[in-house]
């Protein structure tokens, strides 16, 4: 975990990145918040880039959700503190806002993964039910194509240079993040009221855009606004309209600050 602090910051910033990634991946959006003076506090995921364990691998999605709360327990009490999660890390933020019931000054989700395209095939369902109990570390190669997530080809070029990119997770895994995805909507009432934007890729191939509106829809904030970003890719602070996401998403934080 990194925590990134300044002494005439806003209020805090924290960032969780998304799955076979990590937390460098957001050096550009971490170097643009702490200009604006704010203090981010971000780190790699269990199972991800250089935190400790087998990568890809969980014991439960737990580990994501207490990892979250130890980042946000780092913050400045007596600053405001939002939370900014993407993909998994978005479908994670929700299980631990749900989960912790924690007091944050909002909350900010990019392509949450609250539902995913291209699932695995039936057969192979039903057979990860059976190996997450007989060999649940067992690791199964998931392909990368940076070229469906962003449409900036530095980044495309800096995905396939990246070694800290894991292409394996395993069956535990899998299955846990389905049922994460599952409970963010079973409990979905437990979301505690903290103000909440929800910014979507239309062009998304690899979250299902349906469902993260269904979601919204449901989500009983008295403060929410959702913001479908036209012809932009998964990975929306990636693109090559970042300034756009960065200022939409920078106007959210200030209206909030007050």
């Amino acid at each position: 975990m990194k925590k990134l602090e300044s002494v005439d910051d806003n209020a805090t910033i924290v960032l969780v990145h998304g799955a076979f990634e990590h937390g460098g991946r957001y050096k550009e959006l971490v170097e643009r918040l702490r200009q604006d003076h704010f203090s981010v506090i971000y780190g790699d995921l269990p199972g991800q880039g250089v935190s400790e364990g087998k990568k890809g691998h969980i014991h439960s999605f737990k580990d994501y959700t207490n990892t979250i709360k130890s980042w946000v327990e780092q913050a400045n009490p007596e600053k405001k503190v939002f939370i900014i999660g993407h993909s998994m890390g978005g479908l994670a933020v929700i299980r631990f806002m749900e989960e912790k019931q924690t007091k944050v000054d909002g909350v900010i989700l990019s392509s949450p993964a609250v539902s995913i395209l291209n699932k695995a095939s039936k057969p192979l369902e039903a057979v990860s039910y059976l190996l997450n109990h007989i060999t649940p570390s067992l690791r199964i190669k998931a392909s990368q194509q940076p070229e469906i997530i962003t449409r900036n080809p530095k980044k495309i070029t800096e995905f396939n240079e990246d070694p800290l990119i894991i292409d394996k997770v395993s069956v535990r895994w899998y299955r846990e993040f389905q049922k994460a995805t599952r409970q963010a909507f079973l409990n979905i009432d437990k979301f505690p009221d903290v103000p909440l934007l929800v910014m979507q890729a239309e062009a998304d191939y690899m979250v299902d855009a349906r469902k993260t509106t269904e979601w919204f829809d449901k989500v009983a904030s008295k403060e929410k606004s959702y913001k479908q970003w036209p012809g932009l890719y998964h990975e929306i602070f990636n693109e090559p309209e970042f300034e756009d996401v960065y200022r939409y998403t920078r106007s959210f934080i200030d209206n909030h600050l007050i």
